[in-house]
């Protein structure tokens, strides 16, 4: 369990070995205790050491459990052995297992009703909740929760089904939030749409190797007041986004991330880009599949002012410079690892445009004609822009 109490304290969160649960038929003392006079860190030590029964009972007298604002749940949705010295990690979970006779204990996961169960425990104690990450819940009871990580699946550990019902149920009970992060979720157009007519706080949205059925982008116009859409590790962005006319658009979204994509998926990329024509900030980063083609698409986000590309390989100049040329308004330019971006290939109106820029990061392959392609434009000289190179 990862958790910041309303103290002033400084201490990071830590992780105790132990699931700590709560007794719905003892309310939590609000009263002043000992232990709201320690840190976190500290607290979390001492409850790591004690027996489930001692944990119980333990927070039924402590008054900083009401006060917590994170709270991390999915370790504790994992059965595994707590004597194992070694731990199966990916960039969402570690899990300890072993191995029997050359063959890995496969790991089990607590089911849907205890996790519920524990979880609405959760929301009855913890009333001041913010930021929540957990693992294949069906409901939630958290109307102050403003952040919400839910893990739907994790491939090669863990299957589940988020379903549009759990999503509506979801955005009723957490209209506060402001930012949710969906990891291997299979909704579909209803479930988006249920999050940005009821959550309409949203700020930030997140899909992490989505699973989302053909049509759901045409949702994104109901999250009214989106600023930050985020695609990470997905494969796809929508198989069958639609007609054009029925999309719609995101007016407030300013930033547009796609880190780790597969961008083969042109038609689904094409209708994301009119669906965020709006949006300021355009970072591109280690995306496989990102072509000429591909990138010439984003060419109707006509506002763009801030554009990072990094680790995409597909791309050239041929393709490049004719969408940059069209940002108007763009003043931040960073290009890193695009090797097929060459510096030879640089024409003079280009050099033009990067000495107009408030910054630029140029290290797309080498820098070995950069100088004299940008001579005469006053870069690097006495009085002129300097930029990272």
């Amino acid at each position: 369990m990862r958790f910041n109490s309303l103290s002033n304290s400084n201490t990071p969160p830590s992780e105790p070995d132990e699931t700590l649960t709560l007794d719905t038929h003892n309310p939590i003392s609000v009263t002043p205790d000992l232990f709201s006079l320690l840190s976190d860190q500290i607290l979390s030590l001492i409850l790591s050491n004690l027996t489930k029964s001692q944990q119980i009972s333990s927070c039924l007298t402590c008054s900083s459990f009401p006060n917590l604002l994170d709270v991390d749940i999915v370790q504790a949705c994992i059965i595994s052995p707590r004597n194992s010295g070694i731990c199966l990690s990916n960039k969402f979970v570690s899990i300890p297992f072993i191995s029997n006779e050359g063959y890995f204990w496969n790991p089990e996961f607590l089911g849907a009703g205890l996790i519920d169960r524990g979880v609405r425990i959760l929301a009855q104690g913890c009333p001041n909740l913010r930021r929540l990450v957990l693992l294949g819940a069906s409901e939630e009871g958290f109307r102050n929760l403003q952040i919400l990580k839910l893990v739907g699946s994790v491939n090669g550990l863990y299957g589940s089904m988020v379903s549009d019902i759990g999503l509506t149920i979801l955005s009723q009970v957490c209209p506060r939030l402001l930012k949710l992060e969906l990891v291997g979720c299979e909704e579909s157009y209803d479930g988006i749409k249920a999050i940005g007519q009821c959550c309409q706080m949203m700020e930030e949205l997140t899909l992490c190797d989505h699973k989302l059925e053909g049509g759901w982008l045409a949702a994104l116009s109901y999250c009214v007041n989106l600023k930050t859409l985020k695609f990470q590790s997905c494969k796809f962005i929508d198989p069958s986004p639609g007609l054009d006319a029925h999309l719609g658009s995101c007016p407030t979204l300013e930033e547009l991330r796609l880190e780790r994509c597969r961008l083969r998926d042109k038609q689904g990329l094409g209708a994301l880009f009119l669906v965020c024509e709006a949006v300021r900030v355009l970072v591109f980063e280690d995306c496989w599949g990102l072509d000429n083609n591909s990138f010439s698409a984003a060419s109707i986000c006509r506002r763009v002012a801030s554009l990072s590309l990094e680790g995409c390989s597909l791309l050239t100049m041929d393709g490049f410079e004719p969408v940059v040329h069209s940002w108007k308004e763009l003043k931040r330019l960073k290009v890193v690892s695009c090797n097929n971006v060459k510096d030879s290939a640089m024409t003079p109106e280009l050099a033009t445009l990067f000495s107009l820029l408030k910054e630029l990061k140029w290290r797309p392959d080498s820098k070995s004609f950069l100088s004299s392609g940008l001579e005469g434009t006053g870069v690097w000289q006495k009085g002129g822009r300097s930029f990272k190179i």
